[in-house]
Formats: C-alpha cells, structure tokens, sequence
C-alpha cells in the first residue's frame, strides 16, 4: 500500500530517511516550478527546494494533520523560503515582470485548478495576485510597485481572493479547505 503524505511526515518525524525521499519524489517538480515562478530566472531554484526539504525534515515532527493537510503544510514551508529569499534581495531587483511571459507550471490537479480560477479574474486583480502570492511582496511593495494605495491594493486582493475561493468551490463542487 502507498503511504499517504501524512503517514510520509509522520516516518519523516522518525528519521526514516526513505519517507523523505518519497515526499522529494511526489513534491520536488512542484516546489521547483513554484520556486521558478516566485523567484523568477535567477538560478536560486535547485537551492530553494533542497532548503525546502531540509525544513522538513527538520520540522516534521510539529506537523499536525489536524491543522492543515501535508500538502498544504509542504507548500506553506515552500511559500515562506521563498518569500525569505525575495525579502533578502536587494530593493532594486523589485520589478514588475513581464505579465504574459511563460512560467514553470506544476504537474498537479490542484495548480491546474488554481491557474484556471486565477484566469477568470479580471487583468488587474491577476496581477495583483501574481505579485502577492506568486512572487511573494508584501502589500506595501506591492503598492509601490503598482502606484496604488495601499488600502486599495489590500481591498483589491481581498476581493481576488474571494473570487477566486468561490471559483474552486464551483469547479470542486463546494469543498474547499
């Protein structure tokens, strides 16, 4: 029988080294490609993901499934090392990026979903999204990098986000975590 995510964690806990690599396999191309998205093509990717599955297996044993499920657990570590590295770059590497440019896409069900319901919001609220989540500023960098104010970028992304909660739950029936 294959071991769930959280069955994987809770070995991973253990210091079985084998439930790490397994995690590694099934999650490796997704933190990469989420990686490539939030920290554009600067080569800090292969870094990011070994670091990703260094916290994990240094921070498995607080992992409660009660909480969150391994996957949104996983992504949550990923997020935040990739964030940790945008925060350390220099300001002038703040730049908005060419919108339309092609980006590393996730093999997963999930990414695939997400991507369509973030394409049914309108133009602005795509970017505003693209810069918060994917490329990981803060709403006042955001403001800055938009020209906005601050409470209108916090507004905005807010009503984004309800759009986009509501898009999943069409598209999964009506449960989303």
């Amino acid at each position: 029988m294959t071991p769930t995510d959280e069955q994987l964690i809770a070995a991973i806990a253990a210091r079985d080294e084998d439930a790490l690599l397994e995690l590694h396999r099934r999650y490796a191309r997704y933190v990469y490609a989420m990686a490539r998205r939030m920290l554009g093509p600067n080569g800090e990717h292969e870094e990011a993901v070994q670091d990703v599955f260094m916290s994990i297996w240094r921070a498995a044993e607080r992992f409660d499934a009660r909480l969150a499920s391994a996957k949104t657990w996983l992504v949550t570590i990923a997020q935040r090392r990739m964030l940790q590295t945008l925060r350390d770059r220099s300001p002038e590497t703040y730049a908005i990026e060419d919108w339309d440019a092609p980006s590393a896409q996730p093999d997963l069900e999930d990414r695939v979903m997400l991507d369509g319901a973030v394409q049914t919001l309108d133009a602005e609220s795509q970017q505003l999204i693209d810069l918060a989540f994917y490329r990981g500023y803060s709403h006042s960098e955001v403001a800055a990098l938009t020209g906005k104010p601050l409470g209108t970028v916090k507004t905005r992304i807010r009503q984004a986000l309800t759009a986009l909660r509501s898009q999943l739950e069409r598209g999964r029936g009506g449960e989303v975590k």
